[in-house]
């Protein structure tokens, strides 16, 4: 049996029967896909009684030397950058796919890749619109921490987490979905109400964080315009640009809204897994608090290289909350609510 059988809901979040009698497939994995090389039909035998949760992991482990290689090779350590907005989806779709071959219930699975699938085409099209896939682009981060880290520990950190830790990340986040597959098999085709509402939050998220990006996008457009120009482009004012961070719309009341929503979309998806289950928390919330971790320690180290580099970042950061919303912004209308005021006031004169 690929899939556990269970008893109850609740035990579709027990780890020791949902996980745990299907860890020897992973160990034999490697052998049955060599044994299998040669036949299509038996590879696709081998993919349908192979537990899905098993072989999404081994594919992020699989990857896992595959971008240090192309990293160390190129000395360009953005290799999981490229596909980070690939796997997930690549992960959900697997699991989606394996539902359908296996002739389960897939509605929720469908809603869950509907989510996953605009989450990735908002996060790929940012990410390419800002050079992201560039022959030789790299996130400016990995380069200041070459400089910080010897050259043998870096390799070492190269191998341990750019490498490996954030591929494993990736299949972490998905998790969830498993669980959905799980119970999916047991309660049918129907959407419960709530069921709809986690669906729809999902894709509410995705959509907060586009509109974040499209309003980072949009002032750094407007900030390189009055650096080649000196003319201030409209909706903006001399202020706000020599400032050198976005401070309006959604990055008024929060640091990085578009980190808050993509974070609120996998613990989102973790939380419907708990819905499902009748429990308050259950295994496969380790990938989305790794998720949480990973933005905490980010953002704290692209904050440390901007207040660097802006004088004013340090009051922004007083008054501004990271990812929620602060008081002091919340009440105030916003972090520049005063320079919104001034703006206006100058195109009514």
């Amino acid at each position: 049996m690929s899939l556990p059988t269970v008893q109850t809901l609740v035990d579709c979040a027990d780890f020791s029967k949902t996980v745990q009698p299907y860890i020897p497939q992973f160990y034999d994995l490697p052998a049955q896909i060599l044994q299998n090389l040669s036949s299509l039909q038996g590879l696709k035998d081998l993919y349908l009684s192979t537990n899905p949760l098993i072989t999404a992991f081994s594919l992020s482990l699989l990857l896992a030397p595959v971008f240090l290689v192309a990293a160390e090779v190129n000395r360009n350590y953005s290799q999981v950058d490229r596909f980070w907005s690939l796997l997930p989806t690549i992960y959900n779709a697997h699991y989606v796919i394996w539902a359908h071959a296996s002739g389960l219930p897939t509605q929720r699975l469908d809603s869950m890749l509907a989510f996953s699938t605009i989450w990735s085409a908002r996060l790929t099209y940012n990410y390419w619109r800002k050079g992201g896939y560039n022959i030789g682009s790299e996130d400016y981060r990995w380069e200041l921490l070459r400089q910080q880290i010897p050259g043998p520990l870096f390799f070492v950190f190269d191998v341990l987490f750019i490498s490996t830790a954030q591929s494993v990340l990736l299949f972490s986040v998905t998790m969830p979905s498993y669980i959905l597959l799980i119970t999916s098999k047991m309660t049918g085709e129907n959407m419960l109400p709530l069921d709809i509402a986690f669906s729809q939050g999902l894709v509410g998220a995705v959509l907060i964080a586009a509109i974040a990006d499209q309003q980072q996008w949009n002032y750094q457009n407007a900030k390189q315009e009055y650096r080649k120009s000196a003319k201030v482009p409209d909706k903006y004012s001399q202020e706000e640009l020599d400032r050198g961070f976005n401070t309006k719309g959604l990055w008024a009341y929060s640091r990085h809204p578009n980190f808050t929503a993509e974070q609120t979309g996998w613990v989102g998806l973790y939380l419907w897994s708990c819905y499902l289950t009748n429990t308050y928390y259950n295994w496969s919330g380790v990938g989305a608090i790794g998720y949480l971790i990973l933005f905490q320690a980010s953002t704290w180290y692209t904050e440390l290289v901007t207040a660097g580099k802006y004088p004013q970042y340090a009051e922004y950061q007083k008054k501004v909350g990271m990812f929620v919303p602060g008081p002091l912004s919340a009440l105030s209308g916003g972090f520049d609510a005063e320079a919104a005021a001034k703006l206006e006031n100058k195109k009514k004169k």
